[in-house]
């Protein structure tokens, strides 16, 4: 039986050291500067034979208002309710602060099963600490160190009979899971559609302060994600799943991007690298615009950046809500985006106001088409008649008076669809003739806007047998025909 477990405690005493080593994968961001995690991250914990939710979250603060700290606070309060068990970490070399003290005593009153850990307790210069941590009256301390993976036996014998109770409650439930599991098999077929149990990947990219978080919330239907005015509030790539109107999806938040040059600081570069990792085991891309400045530079990088890796775009104009000229406005956004990104064209373009909810359902049904397009398979038989007309319609050059043949054409992959022509001469065809093939690709085949890729291969027109010599006489022949003569 899974139970969720919430990872709480002041900033910078290893909260997220422990929730890496728990999933078995360095998911966030750890830094030796307090306050790094901010939003809430959840993963597949394993220790031992249990398996179970862990959440990571940010740094208990003791500000209450409307701050940054604040909204921190509030996410890691609602964690804390969620949660069915709450580890409560203090760092073992510092001490007990006043503001464990604070924090123990919300968690007595919100959390049923609170666990106790004293973590960085390696070496005799912890002893003092762990001795402090007895007096919260939250139980014996479990010495522990996050970093060298000490005390996780402990930290096992503390949960198991936890599990065990949960695994009793839960016992009414599992005619429910196995009603559910059958119809996720039912839902296998050819085309890979999203299920239940293989959601389609999304990831939401942009620039910082595009309103990605927001929008996240707002598919969601709640706050689950920290937002506000300031900029670059989202550090780490967090992953949530859920069900988008009947589309079983898992959508990642990531941070925003800006300028290489202006990522100085070795927090924000660690934040990006985990955004351009969610792109790439991301399936579809929604680019996320600022309705008031469209397509900068950095909105070019990112979209081009998804082309590259082979991902479906969609390309989404968020705060539409407060652009006083609709029309006007998107008659040059469409011929912006024609313009400045041709190796997308036919992407859907979408306008939508996070804030207010407007065009969520239209982003959906965008997300899901070129979801579709993306996995498109065209037979054979159709590519080599098609191929046999745009050959009748453009024949392809004749460098140095020898025209290249294109012979036979077929689909070797989806995701994003990719296509081999067998051809002779391929390093003389020129660039301009294959992007007219990728263009005729997308109008004849409906697949606007995903990446397409398109290889040229040699195939030799030489006759096979051409090379071989002659076979010569044997000498009893010779022998015979000269007799005769």
């Amino acid at each position: 039986m899974s139970f969720t477990l919430a990872i709480v405690g002041r900033p910078n005493v290893g909260k997220s050291t422990l929730f890496n080593r728990l999933v078995g994968k360095r998911l966030a961001l750890v830094d030796d500067q307090p306050g790094v995690t901010r939003d809430l991250r959840e993963g597949e914990a394993r220790l031992g034979d249990l398996r179970f939710t862990v959440i990571d979250t940010a740094g208990l603060e003791e500000a209450t208002d409307d701050s940054l700290q604040g909204r921190m606070r509030r996410l890691t309060e609602r964690a804390v309710d969620m949660a069915d068990v709450c580890l409560f970490m203090i760092d073992a070399r510092a001490g007990v602060t006043p503001s464990d003290e604070v924090f123990a005593n919300i968690l007595r009153k919100r959390s049923a099963h609170v666990i106790l850990a004293a973590n960085k307790a390696e070496g005799a210069a912890a002893d003092a600490g762990v001795f402090e941590a007895y007096g919260l009256g939250l139980g014996e301390p479990i010495r522990l160190s996050a970093e060298h993976g000490e005390g996780l036996n402990e930290l096992y014998a503390a949960l198991m009979p936890l599990a065990d109770e949960f695994a009793k409650r839960a016992e009414a439930q599992a005619p429910e899971t196995e009603v559910d599991v059958s119809e996720e098999s039912d839902g296998e077929d050819t085309v890979p559609m999203p299920t239940k149990a293989r959601p389609m990947q999304i990831a939401v990219v942009g620039r910082p302060n595009a309103g990605k978080s927001t929008l996240i919330n707002k598919i969601l239907g709640e706050d689950r994600l920290l937002t506000g005015p300031e900029a670059g509030i989202t550090r780490d790539a967090i992953s949530l799943t859920l069900d988008w109107d009947g589309l079983p999806v898992r959508i990642f938040d990531t941070a925003g991007m800006r300028k290489k040059a202006k990522v100085q600081d070795k927090l924000e570069k660690l934040s990006v690298s985990d955004g351009l990792r969610a792109v790439k085991f991301a399936e579809v891309v929604i680019v996320l615009l600022d309705a008031a400045i469209p397509f900068e530079q950095q909105d070019l990088r990112i979209a081009d950046l998804a082309e590259r890796e082979g991902r479906a775009v969609v390309v989404a104009i968020n705060k539409w809500d407060v652009e006083p000229e609709k029309q006007q406005k998107l008659r040059d956004l469409k011929e912006a985006f024609e313009r400045l990104l041709p190796q997308l064209k036919g992407a859907p373009l979408v306008t939508v106001s996070a804030k207010t909810g407007r065009g969520l359902d239209r982003l959906r049904d965008a997300v899901l088409r070129a979801y579709e397009v993306w996995n498109r398979r065209v037979s054979t038989a159709q590519l080599n008649r098609w191929l046999t007309g745009m050959l009748e319609q453009h024949p392809p050059p004749a460098p140095q008076g020898k025209r290249i043949k294109l012979r036979y054409m077929t689909q070797v992959k989806t995701r994003p669809p990719g296509f081999v022509v067998m051809c002779s001469h391929p390093e003389k065809l020129p660039d301009s003739y294959s992007r007219y093939l990728v263009n005729g690709l997308r109008e004849d085949f409906d697949m606007p806007g995903t990446p397409i890729r398109l290889t040229m291969r040699s195939q030799s027109d030489k006759n096979p047998y051409k090379a071989k010599k002659k076979a010569q006489p044997s000498k009893l022949r010779k022998h015979m025909q000269g007799r005769r003569g």
